[in-house]
């Protein structure tokens, strides 16, 4: 007991040692003079994915049509303001895009961009709004691992970024990510309208190559600032590279089952799939492109909306 009890407080010592050179312009910024906020919400967040599934278990799903355009296009909103903000102030500031020191300065665009940058972090925690979607829609197989890792730990590792590095490299990654977040949402939105409007989501699979892109863009944005040894956090490059890698496996493992194997087919179109497949026969069969992915929300159940791939 008493090992645990020191070890407790070497960790505080040294949390309290790393505030010494944290970013006070934060400070006094919702949920930053702490990490207990953010650390409640995530606990509270994996508790619903525990709990929720048991709740709804004697309820039928909700349709929640009307809620889930408004909450699509509210991050449509949300991501926009952040590509559009952290572009501006970052051209503004003289920003590299090969390297960029963090500066903890009050001047007008370096602000800005570690406001940009708060609420990049802020839409971490209003994204949780997927998960909640999908349990009160009884859509539990949407809550994936991936899904789960992704909503929790982003929300976490950000508040370090904001703490520490409100700025510099870190821009990068958070208005990429947010541009993602537009093309996706915006895709989500136009999918919770209705069946009448998936004739015009033909393109998710230039979504999901985007998502690809995004996460080895972010790993040689990092390793190219190792390379020519910017004077960015170590810590932080190296995080950066550790997170985007884990990203990158854990969504190709995903694209793998979901689209090469077709793992994630509505039940009816899976069995036919399989018997095609034990019979040696060859047939395109019609993926369903707006449920069953691990990482979307705002979907009904559907037909295809025009997507195909060849199982053999």
């Amino acid at each position: 007991m008493d090992a645990i009890i020191d070890k407790v407080n070497d960790t505080y010592n040294f949390y309290l040692y790393t505030l010494t050179f944290s970013d006070p312009r934060v400070n006094d910024w919702l949920f930053m003079d702490s990490p207990i906020p953010t650390i409640v919400i995530t606990a509270l967040y994996l508790i619903m994915i525990r709990v929720g599934p048991k709740m709804m278990e004697n309820h039928k799903p909700l349709e929640l049509k009307n809620s889930m355009i408004l909450y699509n296009f509210a991050c449509v909103v949300l991501s926009g303001y952040i590509v559009i903000e952290g572009i501006y102030c970052g051209y503004k500031a003289g920003y590299s895009l090969s390297c960029q020191q963090v500066v903890h300065s009050y001047d007008e665009y370096e602000h800005r961009i570690a406001k940009a940058l708060w609420w990049f972090y802020f839409s971490k925690f209003f994204e949780m709004l997927d998960t909640t979607f999908f349990i009160l829609r009884k859509r539990n197989n949407q809550v994936t691992f991936l899904h789960v890792y992704h909503h929790a730990s982003m929300f976490v590792l950000w508040w370090i970024g904001i703490k520490w590095v409100a700025g510099g490299q870190a821009l990068f990654g958070a208005v990429m990510n947010s541009f993602i977040h537009v093309v996706m949402y915006s895709y989500y939105c136009i999918a919770a309208m209705g069946q009448q409007f998936h004739k015009y989501l033909w393109w998710k699979k230039y979504l999901t190559m985007l998502q690809f892109v995004q996460f080895c863009l972010g790993m040689f944005h990092a390793i190219n600032s190792l390379y020519v040894q910017c004077p960015f956090p170590l810590w932080m490059q190296y995080g950066l590279i550790g997170y985007a890698t884990s990203m990158f496996l854990l969504f190709a493992n995903f694209y793998l089952h979901a689209y090469i194997k077709g793992e994630r087919l509505p039940k009816a179109q899976l069995k036919l799939v399989r018997a095609l497949k034990k019979n040696g026969s060859k047939t395109d069969v019609l993926k369903n492109g707006a449920d069953g992915d691990g990482v979307q929300n705002g979907r009904g159940k559907q037909k295809s909306i025009g997507e195909s791939k060849k199982v053999k």
